[in-house]
């Protein structure tokens, strides 16, 4: 009977719940789980943590870089943290599952380098040098631009903050939430706190694997002209309808207007000058003519 008391009151609590406090219960939750699993596998490479599955089922997938400490020998670490997440939010034994899942690019993941870089600044590596070598690692990962600001007391007692840049980075619109990822750490040294920020601008690929699959808005892709294909009609055809009636249109022969030669055409008539040159006839009158003349001026 009490096991059926029970389940009725929580059927009755979740009829209650509203959506909004589900969501603050949920994101409690989650932030309370990720700082828990921070603490805990930092040193292995924790990496983000994934909450899912059914209503009476909850499954948390665990991601880091070395998956097998996480797990630990015969799976006694994975089960050692699964008692500690029932005991801490009163779960029911076998409502929660703990998976470790790999991360595939070390390097493009924002929260493993923070903790990679936290783990070399305790130990005494100075922080110039410590935070060029995670930039170098980054960006030889294929990762488009890499940004890391530390601020705190860094080397005298005058606090100020160092930001070290590389490659393309975003601020700003839709496309930074989609390919920027961030994460923030605090250590705790002997001259006091610092603070660490890591921003990553992952590289676009299509499958999503190795990065973002969202195209950003201003990429302008120009293809390539398609190659004109000629079409399959045979040439001097087509859809002329013959108003002829069937007539032959075959040529008729033309007789083209014959035509002078332009020099004869253009040539002018020669002209006979009307008075004769002085003591003598014409120059273009003949010698028979010449002779008439004389002999009828011999007489007169």
């Amino acid at each position: 009977m009490d096991t059926k008391g029970e389940s009725k009151d929580n059927q009755v609590e979740l009829a209650d719940i509203s959506t909004k406090r589900k969501f603050v219960k949920d994101g409690v939750f989650f932030a309370e789980l990720d700082e828990f699993l921070t603490r805990e596998l930092g040193e292995d490479g924790y990496s983000g943590v994934e909450v899912r599955g059914p209503v009476n089922r909850t499954e948390i997938i665990i991601k880091a870089t070395r998956t097998q400490h996480v797990i630990g020998e015969k799976g006694r670490r994975i089960r050692e943290l699964t008692s500690l997440i029932q005991k801490r939010f009163n779960m029911a034994p076998g409502t929660v599952a703990l998976y470790a899942e790999k991360v595939k690019n070390r390097g493009l993941c924002a929260v493993a380098q923070a903790e990679s870089l936290c783990f070399r600044l305790m130990e005494g590596i100075a922080v110039r040098r410590a935070c060029y070598s995670v930039l170098r690692y980054v960006m030889e990962s294929e990762a488009k631009g890499c940004e890391i600001i530390i601020s705190g007391k860094l080397r005298a007692q005058r606090a100020k903050s160092m930001k070290f840049k590389d490659g393309y980075m975003i601020t700003s619109g839709d496309a930074a939430n989609h390919y920027i990822d961030e994460a923030v750490r605090h250590i705790k040294l002997k001259q006091g706190v610092l603070g660490i920020k890591v921003k990553i601008m992952l590289p676009y690929d299509a499958k999503g694997k190795e990065g973002c699959s969202v195209v950003q808005p201003d990429v302008v892709t120009v293809l390539e002209p398609k190659e004109e294909k000629e079409l399959d009609i045979p040439p001097k055809t087509g859809y002329a309808v013959d108003m002829t009636g069937g007539a032959s249109t075959q040529p008729t022969a033309t007789t083209e207007p014959q035509t002078m030669p332009p020099t004869e055409a253009m040539a002018p008539a020669p002209m006979a000058s009307m008075a004769p040159p002085m003591g003598g006839a014409p120059a273009s009158m003949p010698p028979s003519a010449m002779a008439q003349g004389g002999l009828v001026g011999a007489d007169m």
